[in-house]
């Protein structure tokens, strides 16, 4: 029997099967898979899957390969594979072997061979339409192709000669033999193998005919010796025929298949063709974009893996699909970051302040926390002087009741500093408030203990001439919200190849906000992917496309607070 002394997954149905088969001897050894296709980014999505197989067998002392189901050349590529390695070590995980299911296509051609042999599979001259068309209902059986009664002799000759390349693309395809009127339609004669004639990021030329991925799967798991195949749940219906194919083609591993609850996040797209769309109609500024729910997007915004690892625990492993809200993410976010991050100030809308009893050309370095919740993190010093700025919402030149900020008359405290009374304040020819006069009082300097009087009313500041001009990236979801968002997750699956635009309609027009302040002089040295808590706006990070030296640009990650709590 298997002891794990510090569960790192909570109980549930597949640890279950798992603990079975090891205390029966079923299995000697745990060993998953992460099977991602390379022909685009990692999602949030794909960060639940990765942390099933690989925290799973890790947890039982297993070990998970990372294999690139790589069947389908027409969309792949070398780009997606480096950046799904780089994701999943970001992550934390590292993998037993690398492997790609093109390096057994060799096999897979046997295989097939095989099942033609046993009279399980037959060459079809139909097209694509007229399968799909023949293919029957859910509630009629399918037609048989009048081309499944090919001899095997004949079948074998037709299936060679596709391989060295004497049919065009859709002439000819390989389908499995099984049952046309089967109540599961993907037991009706699917497709095993298609040509197309298209160089392979790994292969290069080698091979004009593909297996299908229902197909190529199941091998590769028997090949690699996968004990538990873990999915999400739309491939429950294929699992019929991933049996039948690890039966019919007599491999020697017997790998089972259990499907979980895919991660479905609200207002988030986790469908790698639109996600594509949105890259190459220059919605966004590449797969990376802080708005995309990919991992290096997230990872670009400021995300952690840690927050993200926590995140996906918190949702555990079901069979229900579910979905979750957007603030338990951002809130996983928070809780890695408050401890981490030093705190400062930036102004994102400057408004300049002077005060005008200050001493002229006189410069003040005052003690500031950097975390308050975390003295470890140590002080450091900010600079004061006759003008600083301020945040445009800070002032009112009427304000309403309850505004406690600053207005002709008021009295606020500035963090770390001093009590600023607002006496004047200077418009353009629009109206615009462009220049507030104020005085100090230098009793009032902040960690004197001063308890002369009180201010309802804190705000942050820089001072001007020690500033750095910075550029801030406020976001917002990409998607709108959608009242039946529920019910579509419920049924959510990859979309056919031919997506529709209609849903760039969703897309929020307000994602992004691009806005030019000032930071203090410390931020000068900020280092890409550097994350900070700005006092009264939120957690941001250091852009690593778009910063450059002394000239940094910031990410937000997430705002200060939410309302959303755990579930108890």
């Amino acid at each position: 029997m298997i002891t794990v002394e510090k569960p790192s997954t909570p109980s549930n149905f597949i640890k279950n099967v798992i603990t079975d088969d090891l205390e029966s001897g079923k299995v000697q050894k745990v060993i998953t898979r992460f099977p991602p296709e390379p022909n685009g980014y990692l999602h949030i999505g794909h960060a639940k899957a990765i942390w099933i197989n690989f925290t799973l067998a890790q947890e039982f002392g297993g070990s998970t390969n990372l294999r690139f189901d790589d069947t389908n050349p027409m969309k792949e590529d070398v780009e997606f594979v480096k950046s799904i390695e780089e994701d999943v070590k970001w992550l934390g995980y590292d993998w037993a072997e690398k492997r790609f299911a093109s390096d057994y296509f060799e096999e897979m051609y046997k295989r097939a061979e095989l099942l033609i042999q046993k009279g399980k599979a037959y060459v079809d001259d139909q097209s694509a339409d007229q399968i799909r068309e023949t293919r029957g209902t859910l509630t009629e059986p399918g037609q048989n192709s009048p081309y499944r009664d090919r001899s095997v002799e004949e079948n074998l000759e037709l299936f060679h000669k596709m391989r060295a390349g004497e049919f065009k693309d859709g002439e000819k395809v390989l389908r499995a033999k099984i049952d046309m009127s089967s109540p599961n339609i993907n037991l009706r004669d699917p497709v095993i193998y298609r040509i197309a004639h298209v160089a392979h990021h790994n292969t290069g030329d080698k091979w004009c005919i593909y297996p299908m991925y229902t197909f190529a799967h199941p091998l590769e798991d028997a090949i690699e010796g996968i004990t538990h195949s873990l999915c999400s749940l739309e491939f429950e219906d294929q699992r019929p025929f991933y049996d039948w194919v690890i039966a019919e083609c007599e491999m020697e591993s017997t790998p089972h298949q259990y499907e979980f609850g895919r991660l479905n996040v609200a207002q988030t797209l986790t469908s790698k063709r639109k996600l594509k769309l949105l890259v190459d109609e220059n919605i966004v500024d590449g797969w990376d974009d802080p708005r995309m729910p990919t991992i290096s997007g997230l990872r670009r915004r400021g995300y952690t893996p840690e927050a993200i690892r926590s995140f996906v625990y918190e949702t555990g492993i079901s069979k229900s699909q579910g979905l979750i809200d957007l603030q338990m993410l951002e809130h996983f976010v928070r809780e890695d970051l408050k401890l981490k991050s030093p705190r400062t100030m930036a102004v994102l809308k400057p408004l300049k302040v002077v005060i005008t009893n200050y001493p002229e050309g006189q410069v003040e370095w005052l003690e500031a926390e950097n975390n308050t919740e975390n003295p470890e993190m140590g002080s450091r010093q900010i600079p004061f002087s006759r003008e600083i700025y301020i945040e445009q919402d800070d002032f009112m030149e009427n304000p309403p009741n309850k505004y406690f900020r600053l207005f002709p008359g008021n009295e606020v405290r500035l963090k770390n500093a001093y009590f600023i009374k607002c006496n004047d304040f200077i418009k353009d020819e629009d109206g615009n408030v462009t220049e507030i006069h104020c005085t100090y009082d230098p009793e009032t300097k902040s960690g004197t203990g001063f308890t002369g009087r009180k201010v309802k009313g804190t705000i942050h500041w820089v001072e001007a001439s020690h500033s750095v001009p910075a550029e801030f990236r406020l976001y917002e979801p990409l998607i709108k919200p959608k009242e039946d968002e529920a019910a579509e997750a419920e049924e959510a699956v990859e979309e056919t190849d031919k997506v529709e635009k209609s849903f760039l309609d969703e897309i929020n027009p307000n994602s992004i906000e691009i806005l030019h302040g000032f930071v203090e002089p410390e931020m000068k040295e900020a280092k890409p992917q550097d994350k900070f808590q700005f006092f009264r706006h939120g957690y941001f990070n250091v852009d690593p496309k778009y910063s450059k030296p002394g000239e940094p640009v910031f990410n937000l990650i997430v705002s200060m607070k939410s309302s959303f709590q755990l579930p108890k």
